[in-house]
């Protein structure tokens, strides 16, 4: 990993402005980094070239975890740790056993939910995050473009880009990991 990074930074005050920018320079063969919008934008991921996300998937296969959990744990409980016969019933009442299996599903869906998102985008509680602009959280769109990522382009020709595209400041922002 490198030990500092340079961004250009580009911001924008509308977010059909942004949208359209975003088209143009990633035409223009410049990659970006990110965009920070203090408001969801439409249509913005797929100008992005985002793939759709794959949580769902990691929620069934936790969800189908947690049934697999507690339907073995209830079953196991019934016929082998404390195996009782209530009433003439048999030893693996299913419809007893719908509310904690479903309470199991729910939480081991949500908490490996949380967990996947957390690992897939880098959010450790010890991290500190890189903030482009602050007013990102305000009013304004901030697109950043990595220089190391674009290096066969150059800076300057980045600078011209964004400015050609709309952006209102062009700024320089470099971190140091």
């Amino acid at each position: 990993m490198e030990k500092d990074k340079n961004f250009v930074v580009g911001i924008f005050d509308d977010e059909d402005v942004l949208s359209l920018a975003v088209r143009q320079i990633r035409k223009a063969g410049v990659k970006i980094h990110e965009v920070y919008s203090p408001y969801p934008v439409h249509g913005l991921d797929e100008d992005l070239g985002y793939r759709r996300s794959r949580l769902p998937i990691a929620a069934f296969l936790f969800g189908l975890l947690g049934t697999t959990l507690a339907l073995t744990m209830q079953f196991y409980m019934m016929q082998f740790d404390w195996p009782m016969i209530i009433g003439g019933k048999n030893f693996a009442p299913i419809p007893t056993f719908i509310p904690v299996t479903f309470e199991l599903t729910v939480l081991l869906s949500a908490f490996g939910m949380v967990g996947v998102f957390m690992i897939t985008n880098n959010l450790k509680p010890w991290g500190q995050p890189r903030i482009f602009d602050i007013r990102s959280t305000d009013d304004k769109h901030v697109m950043a473009i990595d220089l190391a990522a674009n290096a066969s382009l150059g800076k300057e020709k980045i600078v011209e880009v964004l400015k050609a595209s709309g952006a209102t400041e062009v700024n320089n922002k470099n971190f140091e990991d």
